[in-house]
């Protein structure tokens, strides 16, 4: 009656008590997510608890859902909520309706510098926004949008700012 192990302690056959918590977190947030089987393509691209999101707070939607490990989820989850909803009021007077990211879990090698290192990507910690729909139709590509207008590029390094505390690279 309950196959992940939700709530229970840890075992080899369950779902780990920080796994179980996590989820416990989105739900919470809000997030719309469903647990998938584990990712385990390579040894360099393995995510043993993942999740795939496609709702996240305040009724925004995450197009096309993202494959990410939990913990990536919720840093994600929580930074839309406390930072790009707030960002979005601020800025437009209007909420954020849908995020559109790039890439999420991917196995593949970190891009440019010449690196031989697995991207962050390849462990289902890293995702890529392409552009952010406001509920009042406006549209914020993370690539035009720092050529655009002034408050694209005001919202744009705002969020971007916001997200270099909980994020490594952003």
């Amino acid at each position: 009656g309950n196959p992940l192990g939700l709530g229970r302690q840890s075992s080899p056959l369950s779902m780990p008590a920080d796994e179980a918590e996590c989820r416990r977190e989105l739900k919470r947030l809000g997030v719309a997510y469903r647990d998938l089987p584990p990712v385990n393509d390579s040894a360099a691209c393995q995510i043993p608890y993942p999740v795939e999101i496609s709702g996240l707070p305040g009724r925004a939607k995450l197009k096309p859902a993202a494959v990410l490990n939990c913990q990536m989820a919720l840093s994600f989850s929580t930074w839309v909520k406390h930072e790009l909803q707030p960002a979005a009021r601020l800025r437009y007077f209007s909420s954020v309706d849908t995020v559109t990211q790039a890439s999420a879990y991917s196995c593949r090698k970190m891009v440019g510098a010449g690196t031989n290192k697995m991207s962050e990507h390849s462990k289902g910690n890293a995702i890529d926004i392409a552009a952010f729909v406001l509920e009042d139709g406006t549209r914020v590509s993370v690539k035009q949008g720092w050529f655009g207008a002034r408050a694209e590029k005001a919202f744009l390094r705002q969020v971007r700012g916001e997200a270099c505390g909980p994020f490594k690279t952003v």
